[in-house]
């Protein structure tokens, strides 16, 4: 005792008793100090991001307030200059671009905004992460604080140990020392305590502080993914806009001007081809009346031959009979000289002579008669060669003009001909160009659907296609067609217009279908759909509309007939194909099929075997067969119905023999308003597993597709008895989804899907994760007017509803076997 205290002066019980009391006032002090210390550091720690983003906040608008007009823009406001629609009129382009400028500012103005949103959350996560670092500086310093103190009470403590093995030899004097030093130890216990609360309260904070780090990144992500997909699609659109306008309106001037000068074209060829055949009949008429002329030519040429011929003839009989008379005299005179003949043979002689020179004059004017002829027919054969000479000429100069007129009109001909074949080059390629716009303006819609659909994703909406069934000849057409389809850019192949007591009511659709479309037309639409259930995604679509609408025919269509299937066959024949060909890439599928009907709020399963066709329909199937159809939601939002049949299937056969077999089993009845009217909401379940033996990866896809009974009055189908009471329970149903579909327009926190069996089974589609297309069906009779515009209202209404984002079903690993509907 004297050695260990020697160096420290004596001192009373009550000198002990005030430094006992000292020490733990001191250390009191001391961890009231950290602990004012981590208070405001803790508090500082949490409040200063907030402060550090108000300040930004305050700092990024004062900056900002020069450049861009101090607005911000909610998401209806966003959403209004999208769907903004230009309201002038069809070719009041001005106005049109006016618009458009206009819009084009607003726009600008919305990105500015967007731009300094994303840079204020960048500046709040900097000052986040700033904030976080000195919080977690500050919690070291704490820890480190902390240590010291454990160590500085550990000594305490080895000192206090110490002061008690020393004082156990004077227990009975110093038992108020010792009371004193328990009493220490419970206040520096107590102070532990409230450290390590501190401490704890330090994490729980930073756990916070970090989930509000995370939450504030990924609203950021989405925020800058939103921004740039809504940039590149409004750049997109006004590019192609205007390159489309500007082509258009070329391709339109150059098709008239080349129509103008086609038809000028014509016209010149027409006169010139008129003219040419004119001068064609000219010129065979010259050539003809040459021809005869010539013939005249050789006939008066072969004549005058022929006469002087004769002439010849004519003057060597006169030179003979000249010679003959010369030989008669000489004989005379002879005989008068020599012989003395008588003078009776003289006479003779003479008298031969005589008729001789008679003979001799007659034959003179005989030839000079000939010869009279023969000038005159001279003459008049000059006469006539002349004035053919000069007709030939004529018609020689003429032919001569009309050759010139006709190598003009060749060479013109020819020029024609190239500009006509130049001018249908370019008229092929305004029509190449055109086509090729066409292409263009075919693969812009494609984008904009795309896109839209895309929106509609994120916008979590349900899409809704109309469908107007063609006229059927027990219609009243007479009273005039009450359905029309809008022609401008904005409604085309999306608008339709209803008229009622000379009232039109516009609706506007994600794609709207005329009478003439065909069912492939409309399964082009929804194919990418269907595909989505291949790739992990609940995928639901159903046909709503009034009794003879064409519903069943949109879904089921007459199988039989290959031009004619419904969506159900042919989506069936798209998945099992687009599975066969994913098999390359490592896919293999199982698929399962199940389909029920709700008829009077009664779930039957249309694939059971112990079903019989002709079975009763009022009797419940659960009371012959003893199942109990009852649907059953799970924690992941999956449904299924217990005791219902499913079906492994693995071709289109076996599905299509299962069609057939629902199709036989479906309660169907005839009313008023349809002979074969169905009595009952069909609903056709194909559940898909996937698994990837390459990646390991494994989605589950779910396509329902439901063909709902038809909505009727019954003042006008007439239904009394059993067919009473399945269109009370048709309209009821209906009704419940109607309510159900409002509760969600107006995001009611309660949506009454237990109402009804229907709306029950359909809650995943309605108000969970799926991707749900309606098809409303309309009738084109007049007479249905009223229940066509309550259709097309309900639609209306179902496309306004926000049901959620649709989400990917993948894993990594095996799931349950077991598959929901979705």
């Amino acid at each position: 005792m004297a050695s260990r205290n020697q160096n420290r002066p004596p001192r009373s019980p009550s000198t002990r008793k005030e430094l006992g009391d000292e020490n733990p006032l001191d250390k009191r002090r001391r961890l009231g100090a950290i602990g004012r210390a981590v208070g405001p550091t803790g508090s500082g720690r949490t409040r200063q991001p907030f402060a550090v983003v108000n300040n930004s906040q305050d700092v990024t608008t004062a900056a900002n307030a020069e450049e861009c007009p101090n607005h911000e823009f909610t998401k209806e406001e966003v959403e209004a200059i999208l769907n903004e629609k230009p309201k002038a009129k069809k070719f009041d382009l001005k106005a049109k671009y006016e618009h458009a400028v206009e819009h084009n500012k607003r726009l600008k103005l919305c990105l500015k905004w967007f731009q300094q949103c994303d840079g204020n959350h960048v500046l709040d996560k900097e000052k986040l992460k700033n904030s976080l670092e000195s919080a977690e500086k500050k919690c070291t310093d704490i820890e480190l604080e902390k240590k010291n103190k454990e160590e500085e009470l550990n000594a305490v403590i080895s000192e206090l140990r110490d002061n008690n093995a020393s004082l156990q030899e004077k227990f009975s004097k110093e038992v108020s020392e010792k009371l004193d030093a328990i009493d220490r130890h419970r206040s520096e216990n107590e102070a532990r305590v409230t450290a390590e609360k501190s401490v704890a309260s330090l994490a729980e904070e930073l756990e916070k502080a970090q989930q509000d780090i995370a939450a504030a990144n990924e609203r950021a992500a989405s925020l800058d993914n939103t921004h740039k997909r809504l940039q590149e699609y409004i750049l997109s659109l006004q590019q192609y806009n205007s390159k489309l306008i500007t082509d258009l309106e070329t391709v339109r001037e150059s098709l008239k001007r080349v129509e103008k000068e086609k038809l000028t074209i014509v016209e010149n060829l027409s006169t010139l081809r008129g003219h040419c055949s004119s001068l064609q009949e000219q010129l065979t008429l010259s050539r003809a009346s040459q021809d005869d002329a010539v013939n005249q030519k050789e006939t008066l040429v072969n004549e005058v031959k022929c006469l002087r011929g004769e002439l010849q003839q004519v003057r060597d009989d006169r030179d003979r009979q000249v010679s003959q008379v010369h030989a008669l005299s000489a004989e005379v005179v002879k005989y008068k000289e020599s012989t003395g003949k008588s003078f009776a043979e003289l006479d003779n002689l003479t008298m031969k002579s005589k008729s001789l020179e008679v003979g001799w004059f007659y034959f003179l004017q005989v030839v000079k008669s000939i010869w009279q002829a023969f000038l005159h027919a001279r003459f008049l054969l000059q006469e006539t060669c002349s004035s053919q000479r000069e007709q030939i000429r004529i018609l020689e100069l003429q032919l001569a003009a009309a050759n010139e007129k006709l190598k003009m009109v060749d060479l013109s001909a020819s020029e024609i001909r190239m500009e006509y074949l130049e001018q249908k080059r370019i008229i092929q390629e305004r029509q190449d160009r055109l086509a090729d716009m066409e292409h263009k303006l075919i693969e812009g819609e494609n984008l904009r659907k795309k896109l839209h659909n895309t929106i509609l994703e994120l916008k979590g909406n349900i899409r809704v296609f109309c469908r107007v069934r063609p006229l059927l000849p027990d219609d009243s057409a007479a009273e005039g067609a009450i359905v029309s389809y809008p022609t401008s850019m904005e409604s085309l192949g999306r608008g339709i217009d209803l008229i009622q007591s000379g009232q039109k009511y516009p609706f506007t659709f994600d794609k709207v279908f005329n009478h003439e479309a065909s069912q492939q037309d409309v399964f082009v639409e929804i194919s990418q759909l269907v595909q989505s259930a291949l790739d992990g995604y609940k995928v639901c679509i159903f046909a709503y509309g009034q009794t003879g609408s064409g519903k069943t025919y949109t879904m089921m269509g007459r199988p039989e007939a290959p031009e004619q299937k419904g969506l159900i066959p042919r989506s069936l024949e798209q998945i099992f194909q687009s599975s066969q060909s994913l098999q390359a890439q490592g896919w293999k599928y199982k698929m399962q099929a199940s389909m029920l009907e709700i008829y009077n709020e009664t779930i039957r399963d249309l694939l059971s075997t112990n079903r019989s066709i002709g079975s009763d329909p009022i009797r419940p199937e659960s009371a012959v067969s003893g199942k109990q159809y009852t649907i059953k939601h799970d924690a992941n939002g999956n449904t299924y119905v217990s005791d219902l049949t499913i079906v492994d299937v693995s071709s289109i056969t076996e599905i299509s023999s299962l069609l057939r077999q629902a199709a036989q089993s479906r309660s169907v009845g005839r009313t008023q308003m349809n002979e074969q009217s169905s009595r009952s909401h069909m609903v056709f379940t194909l559940r898909i597993s996937g698994i990837n033996e390459g990646t390991e990866q494994q989605v589950q896809g779910v396509l329902n597709l439901i063909d709902l009974a038809g909505s009727e009055r019954l003042s006008r189908s007439g239904a009394t008895g059993d067919r009473l009471k399945e269109t009370q329970a048709i309209n009821k149903s209906l009704s419940c989804l109607s309510d159900v579909i409002f509760a969600l327009a107006k995001k009611e926190d309660h949506v009454p899907f237990r109402n009804s069996k229907l709306t029950y089974l359909l809650q995943p589609c309605l108000g969970g994760d799926s991707k749900t297309l309606m098809f409303v069906n309309v009738s084109p009779d007049p007479s249905s007017v009223g229940e066509s515009l309550c259709s097309l209202r309900f639609a209306a209404r179902v496309n306004a509803c926000e049901i959620g984002v649709p989400r990917r079903q993948m894993t990594l690993r095996p799931a349950d076997s077991r598959l929901s509907y979705g």
